[in-house]
């Protein structure tokens, strides 16, 4: 499956052609249940409900937000979940849409329709968007749909590809072989290396290779530089190895990663204007979220109040490590006992924490426990998206394991991030060094897009508790 790269950011060309099919199903069902409505009166359509072009727009803009929030769009969640828990996507999707949805019919009525012609273009959308999803699902992993990938090398480099081929982040990918090398010691299974008896190119063309991936063990000794450069002149697409993880896992796989990679690839760099643009997004979000979470706030206040009887602080302050290396106060609703840490020493959060009160439990689980860092974000010390902060104990322990681990600390820490969406909740030095290589991702390929698009899978993981302890 290609892939194109919009702003730094890869996504499968399979997923941009259904966005665009399923925004058409939506735009076709909006007129088409107007004109059902109105049995075709075009008259009665202008005089009742207007021009038709902006508020079947804004229909189709809003549900496919709502499809990407929902996660209908990731390449694992979309096709390998299993068609019954796709069918509940959709339809949480639809019903996730009537908020956003009543909402702009209350501050532009002009966008409003009948109520009629709203249910019947649900319906109808409904089920085309099924029948699309049905159709796709039968087709997205057939051959055609894949890319034919010849991994040139054999060892332990490429064995890290072979491991992940029954994985769905490869779903798009068919890896034709994995070409010997000489000098370089094969470990995967000798029915699926293939041992060149002639040119490279020839191989190539036989068997129609779309891609060469470099995973040869050592590239200075044993790369054959000129048979790789006639298959490039053919049209095929040759990238890295660190290349090839990044685009298929999201993540900056960090067991491969040498120093001169960090300053030689692309990204790693963010303008001032982009800084500005971040900085701009997050005190808009925050300042339109404030009125919506204010009494939602004050209801799990008094709850925190209630169950501790007025004993102990309901926000408590703790020390985080934030842009540049430094210490920020971070507010968080209090989930655990008075006496969490009463012998001083920082502990990871774990499933089933004894620490955790009833409350606790069910803020942490829908992340209401971590609103008052609104408040960090209107401050400063926070950005809407990015790394989550850790405590500096923490930070400590996990920069002398993992010597890349100060680089997430280039950006502002998020209130969510990439990690957070692609991973779930980490309590160990295992989890974070997990963790590290989506946030190395994303302080890699920041962008205003990048964090949309994460702000939206955000709304996925809070409504379906992904991740929570």
């Amino acid at each position: 499956m290609a892939t194109f790269r919009i702003f730094r950011h890869y996504i499968p060309s399979a997923f941009i052609l259904l966005g665009l099919i399923e925004a058409l199903v939506f735009l076709l069902s909006f007129h088409a249940a107007v004109f059902i409505r109105f049995s075709h009166d075009q008259v009665a359509i202008d005089e009742f409900i207007g021009p038709l072009w902006p508020k079947s727009i804004t229909f189709a803009l809003v549900m496919l937000f709502s499809m990407i929030g929902m996660g209908l769009y990731d390449r694992v969640t979309s096709t390998w979940e299993g068609r019954t828990a796709m069918l509940l996507r959709v339809l949480a999707c639809f019903m996730l849409a009537i908020f956003p949805l009543s909402f702009i019919f209350y501050i532009a009525p002009n966008l409003s329709v009948w109520r009629g012609p709203a249910l019947l273009s649900f319906v109808i959308s409904l089920l085309g968007i099924v029948s699309v999803r049905l159709i796709f699902f039968g087709v997205v992993d057939a051959a055609i749909f894949k890319r034919r990938v010849l991994v040139l090398g054999a060892g332990k480099n490429a064995f890290e590809i072979h491991k992940l081929e029954n994985n769905p982040l490869l779903q798009g990918i068919h890896v034709v072989g994995y070409v010997h090398i000489n000098k370089d010691h094969d470990v995967i299974d000798d029915a699926r290396v293939i041992h060149p008896d002639r040119p490279l190119q020839d191989i190539v063309r036989e068997k129609q290779i779309d891609e060469i991936v470099l995973a040869v063990d050592d590239r200075r000794k044993a790369l054959p530089v000129h048979e790789i450069l006639d298959c490039k002149m053919d049209g095929v697409i040759v990238i890295d190895l660190l290349t090839f993880f990044e685009r298929e896992t999201g993540k900056v796989k960090l067991e491969l990663v040498n120093p001169s990679w960090l300053f030689l690839s692309d990204g790693f760099r963010i303008s001032n204007v982009s800084l500005a643009l971040k900085r701009g997004l997050d005190v808009l979000i925050t300042l339109l979220l404030l009125p919506v979470f204010l009494p939602i706030m004050l209801v799990v206040a008094i709850a925190i109040w209630l169950e501790s009887r007025g004993q102990g602080p309901v926000i408590y302050r703790q020390t985080r490590v934030g842009l540049g290396g430094k210490e920020f106060q971070i507010y968080k609703f209090r989930s655990m006992s008075i006496d969490a840490e009463k012998d001083g020493v920082a502990k990871w959060a774990t499933k089933h924490d004894v620490r955790i009160t009833r409350v606790g439990a069910i803020i942490r689980k829908v992340r209401l426990d971590e609103l008052p860092q609104l408040f960090n974000v209107i401050r400063g010390d926070m950005s809407f998206v990015g790394p989550r902060p850790e405590r500096p104990e923490f930070v400590k322990e996990l920069q002398e394991h993992y010597p890349y681990y100060r680089e997430r600390h280039r950006l502002r820490p998020g209130l969510t991030g990439w990690a957070q969406i692609r991973y779930e909740y980490g309590n160990n030095h295992e989890d974070a060094f997990e963790k590290l290589q989506y946030d190395l991702y994303y302080t890699k390929n920041c962008s205003i897009f990048l964090d949309m698009l994460i702000i939206l899978h955000t709304v996925e993981v809070v409504l379906l508790g992904k991740g929570a302890h």
